[in-house]
């Protein structure tokens, strides 16, 4: 026993509280039919429809007793779906009827039936999980006969196989469960007056399932999980009150194939249950071929294990026991089940069982061996017909085996002119490890066997005699059969070694593969296109990725090996398989008249879309090996698409981001920039209105000259946010000509004195001339811009230096000043627009926009511009501009 800490208590708690939500099922469990279960809920639905509750019946069996039917009158009754099957009319429930009027409380009976095909569910208990997903509170009955892990049971006491079963772990949805129970004696007279079946069919009950006997121990069978689920609630409640209680360890339940495995695996989850522990299935992979037979038994035991709530785990290894522990101590396991099974004489000899290397190595662990009755009769079988070890063998391989052993021989008689008799043994040792590489253990030791006879009676003196006149040559012959077996053995470890290892190499380079191709898919559509791809080729099928279009519709994004149209039904599966997160169609019990194997690849609260997959009709059900590489493919798509609508969500939050940083920008500049020269005209305009006869003629030349200097001022803004307006919807002409590149300097000053007539501008040219083919107005915009800013940031008294040069076929402007200066990591950002600094394009009348349009400009040009810090102090702004050819420059 355990003190549960703080975070179990909290887990337990939060667990607690999901469940009040979550669970909404309450189940009328009975022993058998007719002990009232049906009458019991809808006498509980009466009640709650006196109460006022919305109680709808969605379907309910009266079996012609009148006494049930009385119960349904005045209750509203959902109308059932008609169904043509095998051209015969039959009704069922409605589920999207059901869905579409979601009552408080809806009444379906019989949980463990089996739809007629053509509805979305196989089975009714799935319909019921769909409800419950929906919100829906829902009543319904189930006789214990039909629970999954019961199912070996019933048939050792009825000797009844049941075919409808519900999974186990449906029931752990059930908020509450009601035993309806009624004593065997009260049940058999209610058969006999004709309550539960008509008086043929309850003759027949009677002498077959309905004995005191049977009810009896299905009785006990109901309380008992009764019991059990209410020792699961009680411990959950304990825990969340921080009660104490035993420590969990895993229970696990290791199968190989044979027949047994089912019932292992029912014994597994009976154990877990009562234990409240997890449990989980194992199946150790050593790259034996499994024969169809053995390789069927053991995909159904891996889906009866999921359906019942456990994990279907495969190990791969050569040594079993060796996996099973290490995978004991990786997962917290407290308890191993073993199914008893036949072990070779020698390895019991030498202490190499399984069950004996468990025990003498696992002495943490408790041990469980489960005799199953389907080994006790292969077991009586086994005595009156013993088999080679390993097991009967396809005639091929011992055909094989019996040929190359005749090869053997043939080759030693005429070796034996040339060899001794200790060396004619190497021939048949060879043909042993031929034998063993190619086939299984058994028939290497056949062929052991065979060349052992054959080199004893053929080789060693007195020839054509099985004895054996020299004690050397005793030792000698027995040795050599020693060698064959071990060789043998080695041979065909190493083969099968080598086999597993190719199956994970595939499965590894397929996923290597996969990764490779969405590492370089940037968006969602190279990802559907490249993940469609690696999926048919990896499994050998035609796949498809489907994604909503923007009408909300399923459709085909890509598909592959090429393009093929997906039916009705493996759209509607498709739908269904993205809105609940699980796997429908093909293989599963969801919807599986559909031809596609559909996976989803996202989540039920983050859809990506759904992986069609569509084998031949005659393929069987992929092998675990292709099913776990199948989820895993799937699943590194649907990461990569998350990946990819992750960066595409962050690009749109940094654009809005930036959007909102411009419109403020933009708003602040409009405000401060518009305003500004406005009030200054405006001030300067009113005070000559009013004092225009009164004011010197300087003073009025004076205020004339600020309203054009204003204006100019507005001017010259507007324009700038109708360049930039230009530039960003790519609206922007470039009318080039041939020009040189002094013209443009010397404009671009000459604008800048009439600004500035006390700056001094230095400027340095080229001594021949360069011609630009550009746009000469953009290009002396461009540079006027640089000149202002350095001019607006240059102390007074400093000049401001112009430099024009050609480096590696580039014209080169560097405009420098002498000013504070740009730290280095706000340099690139002076270029953006509305980039609001103390620095940089930066002033008391600055608009934020100069250097943003320079850029602009220049590059519409193919040209570059950046700040790079000055000798000295101050900066120097660089402009790049790429040359014409000269096969291009004008004559």
């Amino acid at each position: 026993m355990t003190e549960p800490s703080r975070e179990a208590r909290a887990d337990a708690l939060l667990s607690a509280g999901q469940d009040e939500r979550n669970r909404r099922l309450k189940i009328f469990l009975g022993a058998a039919p007719g002990v009232g279960k049906t009458y019991a809920m809808l006498s509980a639905a009466r009640e709650l429809k006196r109460q006022g509750v919305d109680v709808v019946i969605g379907l309910v069996e009266t079996h012609g007793r009148a006494e049930t039917a009385a119960l349904l009158e005045g209750m509203e009754v959902l109308p059932r779906r008609a169904v043509r099957y095998r051209d015969r009319d039959f009704t069922e429930f409605d589920l999207d009827a059901a869905l579409a009027r979601k009552p408080a409380v809806l009444l379906v009976d019989e949980l463990a039936h089996s739809n007629l095909p053509g509805g979305r569910h196989e089975r009714r208990w799935q319909d019921i999980a769909e409800l419950l997903d929906a919100g829906i509170e829902v009543y319904s009955a189930l006789n214990v006969q039909h629970l999954e892990s019961l199912n070996d049971q019933v048939r050792r006491i009825t000797g009844v196989t049941v075919r409808e079963r519900v999974p186990d772990a449906f029931l752990d949805r059930a908020r509450d469960i009601v035993l309806v129970d009624l004593p065997p004696r009260e049940l058999i007279q209610r058969l006999k007056q004709g309550k539960v079946y008509v008086p043929e069919t309850a003759a027949a009950a009677l002498d077959a399932f309905f004995s005191p006997t049977n009810l009896a121990a299905l009785r006990e069978l109901s309380v008992d999980t009764v019991a059990g689920h209410v020792e699961s609630d009680l411990r959950g409640a304990m825990l969340a009150r921080g009660g104490v209680m035993p420590v969990r360890r895993r229970v696990l339940a290791a199968i190989d194939g044979h027949a047994q495995s089912e019932y292992l695996v029912r014994v597994a989850r009976r154990i877990a249950e009562r234990r409240g522990a997890p449990w989980s299935v194992v199946f150790v992979d050593t790259g034996a071929r499994l024969e169809p037979a053995r390789r069927e038994r053991l995909d159904s035991a891996m889906r009866l294990a999921r359906r019942l709530g456990g994990d279907a785990v495969v190990l791969r290894g050569h040594a079993v026991a060796d996996e099973l522990l290490a995978h004991a101590e990786r997962e917290g396991v407290g308890q191993i089940l073993l199914a008893r099974t036949r072990e070779r004489l020698f390895a019991r000899m030498v202490g190499r069982s399984l069950t004996q290397q468990l025990l003498r190595r696992g002495a943490h662990l408790e041990l469980t061996i489960v005799a199953t009755p389907a080994e006790r009769a292969a077991s009586r079988r086994r005595l009156r017909l013993p088999n080679l070890p390993g097991g009967v063998g396809r005639r091929g391989e011992y055909l094989y085996a019996t040929l190359a052993s005749l090869a053997a021989l043939a080759l030693a008689f005429i070796g034996e002119r040339y060899l001794s008799v200790a060396n004619l043994s190497l021939i048949f040792l060879t043909a042993v490890l031929v034998v063993a590489v190619r086939t299984r253990m058994a028939v290497a030791v056949y062929t052991a066997i065979l060349c052992f006879v054959g080199y004893n009676f053929f080789f060693a003196p007195p020839r054509y005699s099985l004895e054996i006149a020299n004690s050397d040559d005793v030792l000698a012959v027995c040795l050599f059969l020693v060698a064959a077996l071990v060789c043998s053995r080695l041979a065909t470890r190493l083969a099968l070694q080598v086999e597993s290892l190719r199956t994970a190499h595939v499965h590894a380079r397929a996923l290597l593969t996969l990764g490779q191709r969405l590492a370089s898919s940037t968006d969602a559509e190279g990802i559907r296109t490249v993940g469609a791809a690696a999926l048919a080729q990896a499994l050998r099928c035609e796949a498809a990725l489907l994604a909503r279009d923007a009408g909300g519709a399923l459709q085909a994004a890509a598909t592959a090996p090429r393009e093929w149209p997906l039916q009705t039904q493996d759209l509607a599966a498709a739908d269904w398989c993205e809105r609940h997160a699980e796997q429908a169609g093909r293989y599963t019990e969801t919807l599986n008249a559909a031809p596609c194997w559909l996976l989803p690849l996202g989540g039920e609260d983050h859809p990506l879309g759904v992986a069609a997959l569509r084998f031949a009709p005659d393929a069987g059900e992929p092998d675990p090996e292709r099913r776990s590489m199948a989820l895993a493919m799937v699943q590194d798509i649907g990461q990569a698409l998350a990946r990819a609508r992750m960066a595409d969500e962050l690009e749109g939050a940094r654009v809005q981001g930036e959007t909102e940083r411009l419109r403020n920008a933009l708003l602040s500049s409009v405000s401060h920039d518009l305003r500004s020269p406005l009030a200054s005209m405006i001030g300067a305009a009113g005070t000559l209105v009013s004092y225009e006869d009164k004011l010197p003629r300087d003073e009025r030349r004076q205020l004339l000259e600020a309203i054009l200097g204003e204006g100019q001022r507005l001017d010259r803004y507007i324009q700038n946010l109708l360049d930039m307006t230009r530039l960003g919807h790519g609206t922007l002409k470039l009318n080039r000509d041939w020009t040189d590149a002094a013209e443009i300097v010397a404009a671009a000053v000459h604008r800048l004195r009439k600004l500035f007539p006390a700056l001094r501008v230095d400027t340095e040219l080229p001594p021949d001339t360069v011609l630009l083919h550009v746009h000469p107005a953009l290009i002396e915009q461009a540079l006027f811009n640089i000149l202002e800013n350095a001019a607006r940031f240059s102390p007074d008294g400093e000049p401001v230096s112009v430099a024009v040069r050609v480096e590696r076929e580039r014209l080169l402007l560097e405009v420098s000043d002498r000013g504070p200066g740009i730290p280095e990591d706000e340099r690139a950002r002076i270029f953006d627009m509305f980039y609001s600094v103390s620095r940089g394009d930066r002033a008391s009348q600055s608009t934020g926009l100069g250097l943003a349009i320079c850029r602009g400009m220049i590059g519409a040009h193919g040209g570059s511009v950046e700040a790079l810090p000055r000798e000295g102090g101050g900066t120097t702004i660089r402009v790049s501009l790429p040359l014409p050819e000269p096969a291009a420059s004008p004559a």
